[in-house]
């Protein structure tokens, strides 16, 4: 290991340190919340089979209308009702934040292509605002999208998102499942206002929910991401900012029946039916990434490629957290730009 690789990963670890408020959770099997009975005498079998159907009929699974509330206010923030009924109240109220693209001699104002933005795993409210704020300065509307469980949909008594990460096996299928459904009744809403050039950009987490959408929504017709993965088991249980997570899991579960559980909120599956082979995508990673494994990168790449996509790819010397350092950010912001605005030209 070199100097530089040595001190890249010291960051990442001051960095993973800072957060206190990481806890070991309670494993539950969660039936509940997949349409299960939580007195199941077998409920690995329950979520094994679950899981298999939702794989094979994802188109289905992941189908939702457009909302019939949508409500934009005078600050640019989007609401509506999400399409999957949760058991936090607070969660099933979907925020978005429009990011209007600057009015150019190209075309109307709501013609511009626009781009949907996921973000990472636990951000805040203002997270990746520098970001949409350059997508408009480049003539592409920005709308980014609030997580299931996140800043104005964390629920009651919770200081971070564990719903859409934890111990809890089908509270965990159920949230990123309506992450997905969230993501495109955001686009609905996008296409209603004009936009028919539409591209979805995530991080982290974001990456994994964007990139279903982006192989089960034809509207979108490019996705940009930073960090990105196979399996969602893989990363809780290889990843250093999960480590908590794999804790309360893997007393219960071995990583392979993980991987068969968590199977439909994972893009793997997805890429080796050679869905969205066809959209143009740009992913970017870190060969010094701690969280997302730059091992898990280069397969779901090599995957994509094998099973008929064309990605572009870019491996940058840096980790998770210090993507966002000079001059990292600087390089994967203006070559995520440049392809989205090309792609979505």
């Amino acid at each position: 290991m070199n100097w530089f690789e040595r001190k890249i990963r010291r960051y990442e670890h001051r960095r993973w340190t800072t957060d206190d408020n990481r806890r070991v959770q309670p494993f539950h099997w969660g039936l509940e919340h997949i349409g299960g009975d939580p007195a199941d005498p077998n409920p690995a079998e329950y979520v094994r089979q679950y899981a298999k159907y939702s794989i094979e009929h994802s188109p289905e699974w992941f189908a939702t209308t457009a909302a019939n509330d949508y409500a934009l206010d005078h600050e640019n923030v989007l609401t509506f009702t999400s399409s999957i009924d949760s058991p936090w109240p607070e969660n099933n109220k979907v925020y978005a934040q429009l990011f209007p693209a600057k009015r150019s001699a190209t075309g109307p104002h709501k013609t511009s292509p626009a781009v949907l933005v996921l973000p990472n795993w636990n951000a805040k409210w203002h997270g990746q605002r520098g970001l949409c704020e350059w997508l408009q300065r480049i003539g592409i509307t920005a709308l980014k999208m609030s997580m299931p469980y996140h800043d104005r949909r964390m629920a009651k008594g919770h200081e971070r998102a564990d719903q859409v990460c934890g111990p809890n096996i089908g509270l965990t299928l159920q949230a990123n499942r309506q992450a997905v459904h969230d993501a495109r009744r955001c686009l609905r809403w996008l296409e209603q206002r004009g936009h028919t050039r539409l591209g979805i950009l995530g991080t982290s987490l974001g990456s994994s929910v964007g990139y279903i959408v982006l192989m089960h929504d034809h509207a979108v017709k490019a996705g940009g991401f930073f960090h990105f993965s196979t399996y969602y088991a893989d990363v809780v249980s290889q990843g250093m900012t999960t480590n908590h997570v794999w804790e309360g899991l893997r007393n219960h579960v071995t990583v392979d029946e993980l991987r068969d559980y968590w199977a439909p909120i994972s893009p793997m599956p997805y890429v080796e039916r050679g869905m969205g082979a066809d959209r143009k995508s740009f992913l970017v990673y870190g060969k010094y990434d701690p969280t997302m494994l730059p091992e898990l990168s280069r397969q779901m790449l090599a995957a994509l490629r094998r099973h008929g996509a064309s990605p572009r790819s870019l491996e940058l010397y840096c980790g998770h957290y210090s993507l966002e350092l000079a001059p990292f950010s600087y390089i994967a912001g203006y070559r995520m730009l440049s392809f989205l605005r090309s792609a979505l030209a």
